[in-house]
């Protein structure tokens, strides 16, 4: 693909954290706000994600006083119950064109992926042309993580209509439909680990902060 003439610049990047899961291989609950030794994960999460962008929200469903303390605004899916990262990327799509008219991209991180790479956005964001809407994709190790993405706000009529006729709720089945770049990301050069790390299960959790130690040391 060759590049537009109208590079993304930050005032046009919106960051939205998709913290509204219903964490069944963890038994339930918040594992955003589940302790991993001082820190939570979404506190986490935000600490790696605010050097990267100006502005951030959370898509969660729920009562939205349960983040209060990080002092940031609170966005519901706007289509179904708990209707998957699509129905959150249109959470942040919606809030971008309600809110905040100059936003032309919303970037759309994991709630649960407390490592991802410190250059996300700038990679994601120099993907793409400004003038085309073109959906950026995050991959390590020859795997798509499609929850990490870089979504034009000119898809949201779009992805509104194709999530309220009930069509597929797979994040790879609406992008398809668009035009759309891989961008690769590499594992940790010291640790090896994949920046994509997600905990799904209360094990992973265990290796988190573990990891988060080794970290700190």
């Amino acid at each position: 693909m060759t590049l537009g003439s109208s590079p993304l610049i930050p005032a046009q990047l919106l960051g939205c954290v998709l913290a509204g899961g219903q964490s069944r291989r963890m038994g339930g609950g918040d594992k955003t706000l589940v302790d991993l030794g001082g820190k939570t994960m979404l506190e986490i999460i935000l600490n790696r994600l605010r050097p990267q962008i100006g502005s951030i929200i959370l898509n969660a469903n729920g009562d939205p006083k349960r983040f209060s303390e990080f002092g940031l605004p609170v966005v519901s899916d706007p289509v179904g119950e708990y209707a998957g990262p699509l129905a959150g990327v249109l959470a942040g799509l919606t809030y971008a064109r309600d809110e905040m008219p100059d936003v032309t991209h919303v970037v759309s991180i994991a709630g649960d992926t407390p490592f991802f790479p410190a250059d996300l956005v700038t990679a994601m964001a120099a993907s793409v042309p400004g003038n085309k809407p073109v959906i950026a994709l995050a991959s390590s190790s020859n795997k798509l993580h499609p929850v990490f993405g870089l979504w034009p706000v000119a898809l949201i009529d779009d992805l509104t209509e194709w999530l309220e006729t009930g069509k597929s709720g797979k994040v790879l089945a609406f992008v398809d439909r668009h035009d759309s770049v891989e961008v690769a990301f590499a594992p940790d050069p010291e640790t090896g680990l994949d920046p994509f790390f997600n905990a799904n299960r209360p094990e992973d959790l265990s290796e988190v902060r573990r990891l988060l130690s080794q970290e700190a040391s």
